[in-house]
């Protein structure tokens, strides 16, 4: 199960899949790999490389929000037509704002999108120098799955794979 406080983490090492789940679930197999001279590389859910701190961990502050619920307080800047408009609305500016995104994070344009760029930052860093890898970006961004699996198709298997799991919305 995934926690959604935690997005979900893949490990490659020399083109390999090594690891995947929450960072929180790994992190102990990495600081193995670190303490064995392992050099890997570390990639979050929209194909971002993640420079990870694998220090043993150090009790914590407690924040603003609410951080065992995964709730963090932060300062958002609007003009004083939103906040009024925000005020106005049931359950409170954090409520409409809440509603707003998650409505935002469910748009089909939002999703294939961020799929797209996900698939795209993950395949440049880890694929970049192999073959068909222009014509497997020229692939994803024109929305042909069937011209984008054939590009990847030797490539090795969990580079391509994964590289297809993460575009797989973007052709919807």
């Amino acid at each position: 199960m995934t926690d959604d406080t935690d997005p979900q983490t893949v490990v490659f090492e020399n083109g390999r899949k090594i690891a995947a789940g929450p960072l929180s679930e790994i992190t102990a197999k990495l600081r193995d790999r670190v303490r064995a001279g392992e050099t890997f590389m570390v990639f979050d859910a929209t194909g971002r490389v993640q420079d990870i701190d694998l220090r043993e961990p150090k009790p914590t502050e407690r924040g603003r929000g609410r951080p065992k619920l995964g709730v963090s307080g932060k300062e958002v800047t609007l003009l004083p037509r939103h906040w009024e408009w925000l005020a106005k609305q049931s359950g409170g500016p954090s409520v409409a704002l809440r509603k707003l995104v998650e409505a935002a994070i469910r748009s089909p344009e939002t999703s294939a999108r961020d799929a797209q760029n996900a698939a795209y930052r993950f395949m440049t860093t880890i694929a970049g120098h192999l073959p068909t890898y222009e014509e497997a970006i020229r692939a994803l961004f024109a929305a042909d799955r069937l011209k984008f699996i054939g590009q990847t198709e030797t490539w090795p298997d969990d580079i391509r794979d994964h590289a297809r799991l993460l575009a797989g919305p973007s052709f919807s």
